[in-house]
């Protein structure tokens, strides 16, 4: 596909990939381009209108981030977000300061001239919906021609249009789920100001990948690693479905599994699918270079490597592979690096950053720019089975960043029968469905506890299950209390080592999902 019905120019906000996400699902095709790209590259995508997307940067810092100047020329609909709003102000002749009054998380939107003289951004916006904040910078001065459309208790100029030269910005952002009516004010943006009527599905997406994946290989064969998860089950298929038999499917048993995991995995695999899965016991080798470590930084690093250690020993004893495959998925390239703009890094993830200079293979990545549920309706798409396409996300370097502390056999003992028990009490009354990712802790703290007469100092372990749409937010999920109750009531009786449970209630963010 040569045009693009929406541009989003990316100043390095966690929430970018969001933006486009939204659009898809109104089926609107837009890409993410760095805030850097040429104004030549953007007219290339003949785009129907262009938004810059929020960012860590302030507009009146000596770096601060900038945009062609020529986009706002495109004569084309423009729409800032967050940063994009002060880049907008500041690039149009007004004034951005730092304010005395932070906004960060819900506010209530009031929307100027509610009803059928609002802003066409805001057409059939309800009055008073929560929106999400995120921003330490304000409008101080607007630039001529613009009006404010909205307010915030903290912010006059909450929305700000010029409807002349079809230029809005928003100081929240409408593309997180906690703004009630984001997803409607972005289809306006797109649909009615800027006039998009094509539309586009993951279908779509599914079929420009195989092909783009065969026009790439070619007669080269693929290692592709499997880990069991949604993710790389979803890459195996449509890599089989591309290539066939050039494909060589690697599980790595690396001994930071779940209980029961590699079993499953073989099963669902080799019996239910017929793939010729290849799988490595590299337990040893993996928490030999995990010993004593703590750090959850070098863990993930370590890790990485020893993968990377073990794709490519493999690969030696096939002829032919140029390419190893991972299932890297957007949430994890964000908090590691930003794809294709400067955000701020929150944690590197084993499977982001590309191979290192000594491996002579290169990288296929086909769901690099997608979210969980977009990559689980490409599976579905491709005949996965719904148990398998349905599974809670599992991380990559596995239990290993759910230890508080350094890594051994016993302490990974105790944490599988933890995690097996919450798991099963959750499917067992219907919580598992309904929630986006569940698991258990070991925390690098002990505290006295009674059972029967005796004292004992054991483990703490922290239960946490998060509800979420796309991984990017997420909310502790409100268990009823006496299911809480079972799961600790078990753990604590059922494990040996562990004499209390705790339950994470903390939100992303400000938190992560994951703890390490």
């Amino acid at each position: 596909m040569t045009d693009v019905s929406i541009i989003v120019l990316d100043f390095g906000s966690q929430y970018t990939q969001l933006i486009a996400r939204r659009l898809r699902e109104d089926k609107i095709y837009c890409e993410i381009l760095p805030y850097h790209a040429s104004l030549e590259t953007i007219k290339a995508k003949n785009p129907k209108g262009v938004i810059l997307s929020g960012g860590p940067s302030s507009v009146y810092n000596k770096d601060a981030y900038e945009v062609d100047k020529g986009v706002y020329a495109m004569g084309i609909p423009i729409l800032g977000i967050c940063y994009g709003m002060q880049r907008i102000a500041v690039d149009f002749g007004g004034s951005v300061v730092r304010s005395n009054h932070h906004e960060y998380g819900k506010a209530e939107l009031t929307i100027i001239n509610a009803g059928e003289n609002c802003s066409p951004l805001l057409k059939d916006c309800d009055d008073e919906r929560v929106v999400w904040m995120s921003h330490s910078d304000k409008v101080d001065v607007l630039p001529e021609g613009f009006v404010p459309i909205a307010t915030s208790a903290n912010s006059p100029y909450a929305a700000i249009a010029n409807e002349e030269k079809r230029v809005y910005a928003m100081q929240y952002h409408p593309e997180v789920q906690h703004s009630e009516e984001g997803y409607l004010m972005l289809r306006n943006f797109a649909k009615n100001i800027c006039g998009v009527t094509e539309k586009w599905k993951m279908e779509h997406f599914l079929k420009q990948q195989i092909a783009s994946i065969r026009e790439r290989v070619g007669t080269g064969k693929v290692l592709c690693g499997l880990s069991g998860g949604v993710d790389s089950s979803v890459v195996a298929a449509m890599l089989y479905e591309a290539i066939g038999d050039q494909l060589v499917p690697v599980f790595v048993d690396n001994g930071l599994l779940r209980k029961g995991e590699r079993e499953e995995v073989e099963k669902v695999f080799k019996i239910n699918l017929k793939v010729p899965l290849i799988t490595i016991d590299a337990v040893d080798h993996f928490l030999g270079k995990l010993a004593g470590v703590s750090d959850p930084e070098t863990k993930r690093k370590i890790i990485g490597h020893a993968f990377i250690e073990e794709f490519e020993k493999e690969a030696k004893k096939h002829d032919g592979i140029k390419f190893l495959a991972q299932g890297t998925l957007y949430p994890d390239v964000i908090e590691s690096v930003s794809v294709n703009g400067p955000s701020e890094v929150i944690k590197s993830h084993h499977n982001v950053g590309g191979l290192p200079d000594w491996m002579d293979f290169e990288l296929i990545e086909p769901l690099r720019e997608l979210f969980k549920d977009e990559v689980r309706k490409i599976g579905l798409e491709l005949g996965l089975p719904a148990s398998m396409i349905n599974r809670h996300p599992f991380p990559g370097p596995g239990l290993a960043i759910r230890i508080m502390g350094d890594v051994n056999v016993p302490d990974l003992t105790i944490l599988r029968e933890a995690d097996v028990i919450l798991l099963d009490e959750l499917k067992a009354s219907g919580y598992y469905a309904s929630t986006w990712q569940a698991f258990v802790v070991l925390l690098n703290v002990k505290s006295v506890g009674v059972m029967g007469d005796n004292r004992t100092y054991d483990n703490t372990v922290a239960v946490r299950v998060v509800e979420a749409v796309d991984g990017m937010t997420a909310t502790f999920a409100h268990l009823p209390h006496d299911l809480l109750e079972r799961i600790s009531r078990r753990i604590i009786n059922e494990v040996d080592g562990i004499n209390r449970v705790v339950y994470d209630i903390s939100s992303k963010p400000p938190a992560t999902i994951e703890w390490e």
